[in-house]
């Protein structure tokens, strides 16, 4: 169930980004005004979005990870991986995106601050990356998720033979060779 819910929120956490990261590189050819306007309406209540699916995606994912090496399974890499990821996602919106966030906010539609494209593009580097990471973060959510289970207690193939076994002496190579 913790599987489940951290793929969830970490794919809809990813697909909200890359929506937002279309909206974003489709306003550069828009001036001042235009993407003073639509930021206006973006934080209205996307950043709300943003906080219902990473805290759960960074709490779920912590859990699971917990959980496997409390079973004593195997190392969870991949887990790790995206936790990792989605920590780093975390701390790049709280120290670029957020406060720019609220910057803009008191942005005038009428007459954007004169380095509004400097800080736009300086928002943007910080969600690409962003958005990036959430990707990867997914990506080995989901390799995990799909992964062949191995180990002692997840099913693991008995070890082959140290020794071939015994040809039988009516087999065919056996009365070719004499052996």
């Amino acid at each position: 169930m913790t599987r489940g819910a951290g793929l969830w929120f970490t794919g809809v956490f990813t697909g909200f980004l890359m929506a937002v990261l279309v909206l974003e590189r489709s306003l550069r050819g828009f001036d001042g005004h235009v993407y003073t306007q639509v930021r206006h309406v973006e934080l209205d209540a996307l950043d709300t979005l943003a906080i219902v699916t990473l805290l759960p995606a960074l709490i779920t994912t912590g859990l699971l990870v917990a959980f496997t090496f409390r079973q004593g399974g195997h190392t969870p890499w991949w887990t790790l991986t995206a936790l990792t990821l989605l920590v780093g996602i975390l701390a790049l919106t709280l120290v670029i995106n957020m406060p720019i966030n609220t910057d803009q906010l008191d942005w005038s539609v009428q007459a954007p601050p004169a380095d509004w494209a400097a800080v736009r593009d300086r928002w943007q580097i910080a969600h690409t990356v962003r958005t990036g990471a959430a990707v990867l973060a997914f990506g080995a959510l989901i390799a995990d998720a799909t992964r062949t289970p191995r180990g002692p207690h997840q099913g693991t193939p008995p070890s082959p033979p140290h020794e071939l076994p015994a040809v039988p002496e009516d087999s065919p190579p056996h009365r070719r060779t004499g052996r």
